[in-house]
């Protein structure tokens, strides 16, 4: 699939006071989900923003335009809630492939809906996706997520991989006592249909404010998990890449593990986020946000909205600090952020 091509003199770099220099945008498209995990929201779900809060196609395209133009910005990360959700998505992300200096784009999803809406992404200018999978046995799964949809995320899983949406990534939250059991299965369902499974450590971006550490499975757990039953080749970190990853012995499946609590990565940190509402967000666990909905709306030039990104990467924290006194929970839960 061929990219537009590059044009005109490189945009100058978005660098943080620590000179970080930020490439990886996440753009959330809705905090709508169809499922409600346990770790991430309660079983009535939560109060959605009304739709006129959220920015629309123009808005987002925009938006991605002045990043990639002039902030520097290659990797875009389309996430929710889930952004399947999302009408249109297909004609969003042709948009985004088209833009003069288009960023490559992927996509994270529980991957409900992925059967039918996979080969249209993938037309439209998709390279790849991720796709949440914490168990794989329905009736843990319908625990977990409150909903009867393993099938479902099962078939999109192969359906993406049909359509050439690869690496296709299975991202796993393990949870002591819930799922944990399971790290090894998982990583031998990756090897088996050739995914790439990846094991992130529970943070706290519960919207119940629930998160018990006790309750998360450490890095170095998941990694005696794997160890008791495959031979682990380590491949390192690729660039700034949040997973460390290694390679199962006498495979081609890579395991990735992102330690986001017990080995933060902040130090080598490049991502930035934007919210569904159209606010920008320098760290995940970031307390303060600056509003580019309200420039956008207020007929602002690109230079402002330029200036107003760059002050709030200038702001950015060393790191989380969540093993601090001083940390302090984000407002937004996870599903309202963007993964």
């Amino acid at each position: 699939m061929s990219r537009p091509l590059l044009d005109g003199p490189a945009p100058s770099p978005l660098t943080d006071r620590f000179g970080r220099v930020h490439t990886d945008l996440r753009v959330s498209l809705t905090d709508r989900c169809n499922l409600r995990c346990t770790y991430c929201m309660p079983a009535e779900g939560l109060d959605w923003l009304p739709r006129p809060e959220l920015l629309t196609d123009d808005e987002v395209v925009r938006l991605v335009s002045v990043a990639t133009r002039r902030l520097g910005i290659t990797e875009v990360r389309l996430t929710g809630g889930e952004p399947l959700l999302r009408r249109g998505l297909p004609g969003l992300v042709a948009r985004l492939h088209a833009l003069p200096q288009a960023p490559e784009l992927s996509l994270t999803t529980n991957g409900i809906g992925l059967a039918r809406s996979a080969a249209a992404l993938r037309d439209a200018g998709l390279s790849r996706v991720n796709v949440s999978l914490d168990t794989l046995r329905p009736e843990r799964f319908t625990a977990i997520t409150r909903r009867d949809r393993l099938a479902d995320v099962l078939a999109g899983l192969r359906a993406a991989r049909t359509a050439g949406l690869t690496p296709v990534k299975v991202n796993t939250v393990p949870l002591r006592g819930v799922n944990d059991d399971e790290i090894a299965e998982l990583a031998a369902f990756a090897v088996e249909h050739g995914y790439r499974a990846r094991f992130i450590e529970s943070m706290p971006l519960d919207a119940q404010g629930a998160w018990d550490r006790e309750r998360m499975v450490t890095a170095e757990e998941i990694l005696d998990r794997l160890g008791e039953r495959f031979d682990l080749v380590p491949v390192g970190r690729r660039d700034n890449a949040p997973a460390e990853e290694w390679r199962i012995a006498g495979t081609d499946t890579v395991v990735g593990v992102i330690a986001s609590v017990t080995r933060p990565f902040c130090g080598g940190c490049d991502r930035v986020r934007l919210t569904a509402d159209g606010q920008l967000r320098n760290c995940l666990f970031a307390t303060g946000e600056s509003d580019l909905r309200a420039l956008l709306r207020d007929g602002a030039e690109d230079t402002e909205i330029e200036a107003a990104w760059r002050h709030c990467i200038a702001g950015k924290s060393p790191g989380h600090a969540i093993d601090s006194p001083e940390f302090r929970r984000p407002e937004r839960p996870m599903s309202a952020i963007g993964g």
